[in-house]
């Protein structure tokens, strides 16, 4: 298998280019490395397409190693031919090399195996070569009654098993029932016992298979699983049954009856062995690839929340709602170092509303806050009216509405205790909210990103793969932005490129500790060797060392190329003759002048504002045809759900995103954008909202 080949038609990126990432990985280094550092040798190839190239790469050769894996298992039963061999090394696909395998795989018997053990292989043979009609058939078998077969028809029937699994086994006839599937085969979906009324939507549903939706088939699978629904998946039967028969008989000069007894082991092959396994493999198809396209979802989702801009140098105030046990609150400064807490009750049950203000203006004055992050969860909107009815007497203070998803978790998690250990847990939950807003990247690293609930269906994925998958995400926008180590917590350095957990954790004591002053210091640290060094050292910055370009995302192998640039005039310099005078690579040279224009940049400053207001706004107050702004929170398959600051997501359906046709919200849609919408729709009974960005008006 040529991989190099096969991987730069899959990616569409040049067969040198492709050699270049492979050996990078295979030396060790990192996407986020490879990505940012090593331009020239790839091409300038995107984070994106290097990962497109190591999953692929890491496709393929799990594909050569079950090659191998078959090719040994065949030879040692003394089964393996030339032609077999040369049939499974030209094959790069998991299913078919599957196919080819499975008549050897060691296996309880079959009807076909016991019929061979009876010697009726050889009464096949006569069958379809000899006999013209079914007394002649019945004479042959008579030959082979013996124990175990007690007429001459039985003889018959188990010789057509083997018929019968010969035709299941071949990888032709399985192809016309998978070619089917793909382009005819149709689910359909019915009640079975849905007592919640959960699954109402798909009743009556019935749909092609290639035109199922992954949210669709997500929903499926858990009502069935649920035992809500019955599912069943129909195939063009006659039609593919038509096909095998006539794969079986063209080219052979069978009479009428060798017809008969090939279209009985068609039907019989196709409706016990093959219909079966080929529905699961179908089936289990869609879901992958549903799961593959909600995984996708969710990381494409990720990222641009992950790098929402920063609010930097404000204390922040994190009120956790709650009506019983009360709002926990939390200040930190504008570092996110914890300074104080308390527990105010201005909800029901308790109606302590003029006590509550009181101390949140103590908290204000005392700390010179002017943000508050206010978590969206329950009580949430009750609060939101008492913090409204504060920043009437407070002046130059603002609040926001932060997603609250997995704050719980993160609270009771054994990173909130070691950061917290003398602080209750829903304190701790205050403080990741103000946090949120200063640094949404540093805080949000801290929980597994499938607890951030900005997926769908997360919660039917494969956990482990999801896990792998959204972990990548994480590394890229980390590494994208840097790690300044000042504040860096050891979770968000543990993502740094050539870093994990206990190498990040040495790093920030060490840093505590003062032994890290300078960005070569990092070699000092216990474990961490020069190879992890190249890979991590222009992902950290180090804002208070003397070696100004300790700052910058210059790598330190380029420091000398940076300290030549210094005296010249960055704004007034030919890019290409100077990187041919320094003998540089001319991105790398444009990376480095861009660094040293804006030391110390961070590259989220250039996204979305956070979305603060002064003004409480409810359902209540909406009315159709009104044009808000709002933050796109979470991109499905099916539309997007956008927070306009009434407490409640509204929906832009995918149909009214664009006034081009799109397939897919995020093909013009990215998390956490601002964007100007309309009010279409207002389900207050429900607490619904539709959405439009469709014939706004003039804005």
């Amino acid at each position: 298998m040529n991989i190099k080949e096969i991987l730069a038609k899959q990616v569409e990126v040049s067969e040198k280019n492709v050699e270049n990432v492979i050996n990078l990985l295979d030396e060790g280094s990192t996407v986020a490395f490879i990505a940012r550092y090593r331009k020239e040798v790839t091409g300038n190839l995107s984070d994106v397409k290097i990962r497109e190239i190591e999953k692929n790469l890491n496709k393929l050769r799990n594909i050569e190693k079950r090659q191998e894996e078959i090719i040994s298992a065949i030879d040692s039963k003394g089964k393996l031919t030339d032609e077999l061999k040369n049939e499974i090394l030209a094959t790069n696909s998991l299913t078919i090399l599957e196919d080819i395998y499975a008549p050897f795989k060691s296996k309880r018997k079959t009807r076909a195996d016991i019929a061979r053990d009876f010697g009726l292989d050889k009464l096949l043979n006569d069958l379809l070569t000899k006999v013209s009609n079914e007394k002649e058939a019945l004479e042959y078998a008579q030959e082979y009654i013996k124990e175990g077969l007690d007429s001459p028809k039985e003889a018959l029937d188990r010789s057509i098993d083997i018929l019968a699994e010969d035709i299941a086994n071949n990888i032709e006839a399985r192809n016309i029932i998978r070619r089917d599937g793909f382009l005819r085969a149709r689910i359909s979906v019915s009640e079975k016992e849905d007592r919640q009324k959960l699954y109402q939507n798909y009743y009556e549903f019935e749909k092609k298979l290639k035109d199922m939706k992954s949210f669709q088939i997500l929903a499926i699978n858990r009502a069935e699983k649920d035992k809500a629904l019955a599912v069943k998946v129909s195939f063009t039967d006659n039609y593919n049954k038509k096909l095998i028969y006539d794969l079986y008989t063209k080219d052979k000069s069978y009479n009428a009856y060798q017809k008969e007894v090939v279209k009985f082991a068609v039907d019989d092959g196709y409706k016990r062995l093959m219909l079966p396994s080929l529905t699961s493999e179908m089936r289990n198809y869609l879901t992958e690839a549903a799961e593959d396209e909600s995984i996708r979802v969710f990381g494409k989702n990720l990222k641009p929340y992950l790098l929402q801009k920063p609010i930097k140098g404000q204390a922040v105030i994190g009120l956790d709602p709650g009506f019983r046990t009360g709002c926990k609150v939390a200040v930190v400064d504008q570092f996110g170092k914890f300074l104080d807490s308390a527990v105010i009750y201005p909800v029901a049950p308790h109606y302590r509303e003029r006590e509550a203000i009181d101390k949140l203006k103590d908290f204000i004055e005392k700390y010179q806050v002017s943000l508050i992050a206010l978590g969206n969860a329950t009580a949430s909107r009750e609060t939101e009216i008492v913090v409204n009815k504060l920043l009437k007497e407070v002046k130059g203070v603002f609040y926001a509405i932060v997603n609250e998803a997995g704050a719980s978790v993160y609270s009771a998690s054994s990173l909130g205790e070691e950061e917290f250990p003398n602080l209750d847990v829903t304190i701790r939950g205050a403080i990741s909210m103000a946090r949120r807003l200063q640094d949404p990247m540093a805080e949000l690293v801290k929980i597994e990103p499938k607890h951030i609930g900005i997926g769908q269906y997360q919660h039917d994925l494969d956990g482990k793969k999801l896990d792998q998958e959204l972990s990548k995400v994480v590394e890229d926008a980390v590494n994208e932005v840097g790690v300044t180590i000042n504040n860096a917590s050891y979770k968000l350095l543990g993502y740094v490129s050539g870093l994990n957990q206990n190498l990040a954790k040495r790093v920030e004591d060490d840093f505590k500790e003062g032994k890290l002053i300078y960005r070569k210091d990092l070699k000092k640290v216990k474990g961490l060797g020069d190879k992890t060094y190249k890979l991590a050292a222009g992902f950290i910055r180090f804002p208070d060392s003397p070696e100004i370009l300790d700052n910058t995302a210059v790598h330190p192998e380029s420091y000398k190329i940076a300290k030549k640039l210094m005296d010249k005039d960055l704004d007034n310099i030919n890019l290409k003759d100077l990187a041919n005078e320094l003998s540089v690579g001319y991105e790398t040279l444009k990376d480095i002048v861009g660094e040293l224009k804006k030391p110390g940049r961070d590259p989220r400053d250039s996204n979305p504002e956070v979305l603060t207001k002064k003004e409480i706004m409810g359902i209540d107050d909406l009315k159709e045809g009104m044009v808000l702004k709002g933050k796109v929170r979470n991109i499905t398959n099916f539309g997007a759900f956008v927070d306009i600051g009434v407490g409640i997501d509204g929906l832009v359906h995918v149909s009214e995103i664009s006034d081009r046709f799109i397939q897919n919200p995020s093909e013009v849609l990215t998390n956490s954008e601002v964007v100007d919408v309309k009010v279409i729709e207002i389900d207050r009974q429900r607490q619904r909202i539709g959405l439009s960005m469709k014939d706004l008006g003039e804005i």
